[in-house]
């Protein structure tokens, strides 16, 4: 097959799309999304070689294949980037799919939805296999430093401190008031855990980030009369990407359950529909960074 073919693009597509599709099914009984993380330590996954986290679908990609395969380790590589570092897939081991974007007039290559960047025409979906470290030999894995949970508590404080959000508490139900343009949750003593808080504010921050006056993010001409339900995805996704990078656990919310079916009709009517939610998800979480003291995430030590 040609690489880069729009056979093999169409494939990357459904493949990745009917992975994730599998995983929201098989949690959907207990609410439990791919993008649920409960240890407090989890992060995004990392390529053990650029030392890179992954970004948007590939994250739901590699947690999907993670959680089916109970595998601990969020540590991934190309099978020829074990060989490189004297490690070796195990026989009969399968791979997971993860998609980067090339843009051939700058001759780029980036995980980044190809919606970002409309302006170059020649774009192809480029398919990778990688395998997680649990899956080789011969390599032994380098401790991951992790801060004590206060210390992680107090950089989150910081962190949506920082973006200056009108941020009201009181009553039973978090939303964002798009009319007023503020964020309202429970009391903090209301959430039994104090990651919930946190992962709470970051699905209502991610709604506030869509403002006409910020990313002006309108699903309504991409999902239709789905744009609500696409809307609720990308909060989701979107806490998910800033409790990994703030090291926070992020757990089931049982009160959004009903999306699940409407997320499910729209991934299966529509094999890109989770590229983009994913991407808008990604852009939004960047976005929040860009108004942090170190215009990133968290400086996690391999």
């Amino acid at each position: 097959m040609k690489s880069g073919s729009k056979h093999e693009r169409d494939d990357v597509y459904e493949r990745v799309t009917n992975q994730i599709i599998e995983a929201i099914e098989q949690g959907a009984g207990e609410w439990r999304m791919p993008w649920h993380r409960l240890a407090a330590d989890t992060f995004a996954p990392v390529n053990i070689v650029s030392k890179k986290p992954y970004r948007g679908v590939n994250i739901l990609s590699l947690w999907a294949s993670a959680a089916e395969k109970g595998y601990a380790s969020g540590f991934w590589a190309t099978y020829p980037q074990w060989q490189q570092l004297g490690a070796q897939v195990r026989k009969g081991e399968t791979s997971t799919l993860v998609v980067f974007w090339k843009f051939d007039l700058l001759e780029e290559e980036a995980e980044s939805d190809e919606e970002e960047k409309p302006e170059r025409h020649s774009i192809l979906a480029r398919g990778y296999h990688v395998f997680n470290a649990e899956q080789v030999d011969g390599f032994t894995l380098p401790p991951m430093k992790t801060l004590p949970q206060a210390e992680r508590i107090e950089i989150a404080e910081r962190f949506f401190a920082q973006l200056g959000a009108d941020i009201r508490h009181g009553g039973s139900r978090a939303f964002y008031n798009k009319a007023e343009d503020y964020i309202q949750l429970p009391c903090f003593e209301v959430f039994k855990e104090t990651a919930a808080y946190y992962a709470t504010l970051g699905h209502e921050c991610t709604h506030w980030s869509g403002a006409p006056h910020r990313l002006n993010r309108d699903l309504k001409g991409r999902f239709g009369d789905q744009s609500y339900a696409a809307e609720e995805l990308v909060a989701e996704l979107g806490a998910a990407f800033l409790c990994a990078d703030l090291d926070l656990a992020n757990e089931p919310r049982p009160d959004h359950a009903a999306y699940v079916q409407n997320w499910l009709k729209v991934l299966r009517e529509d094999k890109r529909a989770v590229f983009t939610a994913a991407s808008k998800a990604q852009q939004a979480v960047d976005w929040m960074h860009g108004f942090s003291v170190d215009h990133g995430a968290p400086a996690k030590e391999l």
